[in-house]
């Protein structure tokens, strides 16, 4: 006896942008980045991930009112920190968070005030790591701070981005130690270079490695491997990622 499923109480995937009633779902190579996990089309994605849909933020970012505490620390910022104007890309309210995109070569000086100003507070630097946007940007490679302010209880996230070309970001140990061995991950995986960081050495890959294993560019490489006498193709061989 099969388990039978009523259809009608399954909601329908949704089709994409600019779709007619009735019309074929199909996506333009534009929007393949934004569907699944690996970009996959038709089989060959195991991961499970084939039918995720991941939304897309405006690209010039949010308006005000950002909404919560968010004005408030904008604001903030604001008064503090009055070259702001020049240091700001855009901002991006998106899920609930935050985001403040900054040039990079201003990092360092957005940082101290984030830390030092009495009305942002935000003490602890509780992560820096990187992000490669393979085909949306020249400044493909992006580094990401989570800031918390433990006094006012508020969470901001700080993003720069660089080319693959010219990967260089000030460092923002001297502000945060807690970024030292954060920055030596990021640069161990993703090439970027932070000037000024004290010891600018790989952490997890070895020290004479070529290249930057989480670079989306990076050869994924592997060996194939016999299982039941079948061939098993190594990961490289076996999807068809972009």
């Amino acid at each position: 006896m099969t388990d039978s499923v009523d259809k009608s109480s399954v909601p329908a995937e949704a089709p994409p942008v600019g779709a007619t009633a009735g019309a074929p779902a199909e996506y333009p190579p534009s929007s393949r980045a934004g569907r699944g996990m690996f970009g996959i089309q038709g089989s060959g994605d195991t991961s499970g991930f084939g039918g995720l849909v991941r939304r897309r933020v405006a690209p010039g970012g949010a308006e005000r009112p950002f909404g919560g505490y968010f004005d408030e620390v904008y604001d903030a910022l604001e008064e503090a920190f009055p070259g702001l104007d020049d240091a700001i890309e855009k901002v991006v309210v998106d899920r609930g968070e935050l985001t403040l995109h900054i040039k990079p070569e201003r990092i360092l000086e957005v940082c101290q005030v984030m830390r030092d100003d009495e009305s942002l507070r935000f003490e602890l630097c509780s992560s820096v790591s990187g992000a490669d946007y393979l085909g949306a940007d020249e400044r493909r490679l992006h580094v990401v701070y989570h800031l918390t302010s433990m006094t006012y209880r508020r969470r901001v996230r700080l993003e720069v981005a660089v080319t693959a070309d010219n990967p260089r970001v000030p460092s923002v140990t001297s502000v945060y130690p807690t970024a030292d061995w954060q920055e030596r991950e990021t640069y161990d995986f993703f090439g970027v270079i932070f000037e000024g960081h004290p010891n600018l050495t790989r952490v997890l890959m070895p020290d004479d490695w070529e290249g930057f294993p989480q670079r989306k560019d990076y050869p994924l490489g592997g060996v194939p491997v016999e299982y039941k006498g079948a061939e098993i193709p190594p990961p490289d061989k076996r999807r068809s990622y972009q």
